[in-house]
């Protein structure tokens, strides 16, 4: 089941966001349902404030106040539990039909994190795996995993050409 799970956004009354985690977290608890509901997220960031005092510190703030993220399976049952939570108003979505969000959605909110287990190192020969120039070889030139980015140097038509892809685009060659 948890294969089939998808992101969903819940809109809340707003300042009930943490209420209404916890309360889903005890439901989720109490009724054996860690395989339909997997993840409960409020995504939160860390912005620095200027007190009227001049103080400079360091807040916690909501990204979106009053929406709650949920990785669930859904299912009429875990519809209605969600539905039926104090504080939620309802599913993001059309009426009454639930819309998941894009993989490209989720990538955007950082919700979910891919993590890239990098084999080479700068100068290793590698083979670039996807994209257009699939099946080149070159040298790693330069990783920036914090950016999920390799450059690779590539020999094309007699010419070293550096080229920029991602962490999982290449493999190194045995």
């Amino acid at each position: 089941m948890a294969e089939n799970a998808k992101w969903y956004v819940v809109h809340t009354y707003s300042g009930y966001e943490n209420a209404v985690k916890a309360a889903i977290e005890k439901f989720v608890a109490n009724r054996g349902l860690e395989d339909m509901i997997l993840k409960i997220e409020i995504p939160m960031e860390t912005v620095t404030e200027v007190t009227e005092s001049g103080v400079m510190k360091e807040v916690e703030r909501k990204v979106f106040p009053g929406y709650v993220l949920l990785k669930m399976v859904l299912t009429d049952d875990t519809w209605h539990l969600i539905r039926n939570i104090r504080g939620v108003t309802g599913f993001v979505g059309s009426a009454n039909k639930a819309i998941p969000l894009t993989e490209e959605e989720v990538a955007a909110l950082g919700v979910e994190k891919h993590e890239i287990v990098v084999m080479y190192n700068v100068g290793d020969t590698v083979r670039i795996t996807d994209g257009p120039l699939s099946s080149f070889t070159g040298t790693v030139e330069e990783i920036e995993p914090d950016r999920n980015k390799v450059r690779v140097v590539v020999s094309m038509f007699g010419r070293e050409t550096p080229v920029e892809l991602e962490l999982d685009q290449v493999e190194v060659l045995p």
